[in-house]
């Protein structure tokens, strides 16, 4: 009996240094993770780069997200500043959305004077992945399969590096415009994406 009790001691200790080494091991990460995104949130305001993709973020009823919205409003910016640059606006069909995200975001570019002839519309991806898989492809299409390898990325500050990542797995050379992120859901997001970069980094391929 005595013996049963010793080892049932020993697997609780065992088990509360694991707890504390997964535990102490996943803040780590954490803190590495959010370092990689806070370090790589950097503009690229000043270079000339031929197409710029701004990537989706949602809709509320059929009008871009106050995410989106910061996205849309940093490549006006852009757009205007480097007048010979192309635009893809990259989103698909959301839950619950009646109008892609590509649209959505064409719409409201062209109200804000950016020219028709200077939008291009990807509007089938459903995450980050997708976006830049489906704006290769068009690329590759425009360009009769020389490719294009420099790209500008449009996208939250918070979402950048995982981003850039991705470019770099589907053969871009991948330059960002990092939108701010409303403070009210700066930790939301935060967490959310230490998860979507770990995912990505495993599963994105």
């Amino acid at each position: 009996m005595q013996r049963i009790y010793g080892k049932t001691n020993r697997l609780k200790q065992y088990l509360k240094v694991f707890t504390i080494v997964m535990v102490c091991v996943g803040l780590l990460s954490f803190v590495m993770v959010q370092a990689l995104i806070k370090s790589s949130a950097i503009s690229d305001s000043d270079e000339q780069i031929d197409y710029m993709v701004i990537l989706g973020a949602g809709l509320w009823d059929s009008q871009p997200s106050p995410t989106l919205l910061r996205r849309l409003e940093k490549g006006i910016e852009y757009l205007k500043n480097h007048p010979e640059s192309k635009v893809i606006v990259s989103g698909g069909l959301g839950a619950n959305e009646e109008v892609t995200e590509a649209e959505a975001m064409a719409v409201f570019l062209t109200s804000k004077g950016i020219d028709e002839d200077r939008i291009i519309k990807e509007d089938r991806a459903t995450n980050s992945f997708e976006n830049l898989t489906f704006t290769k492809e068009i690329l590759d299409a425009l360009t009769e399969g020389q490719g294009v390898s420099d790209i500008m990325i449009v996208t939250s500050d918070f979402h950048l590096f995982r981003s850039k990542m991705l470019a770099k797995r589907v053969g871009f050379s991948p330059y960002g415009l990092a939108a701010e992120t409303p403070s009210s859901i700066t930790v939301k997001y935060a967490i959310r994406e230490y998860f979507a970069i770990i995912k990505s980094f495993i599963f994105d391929r």
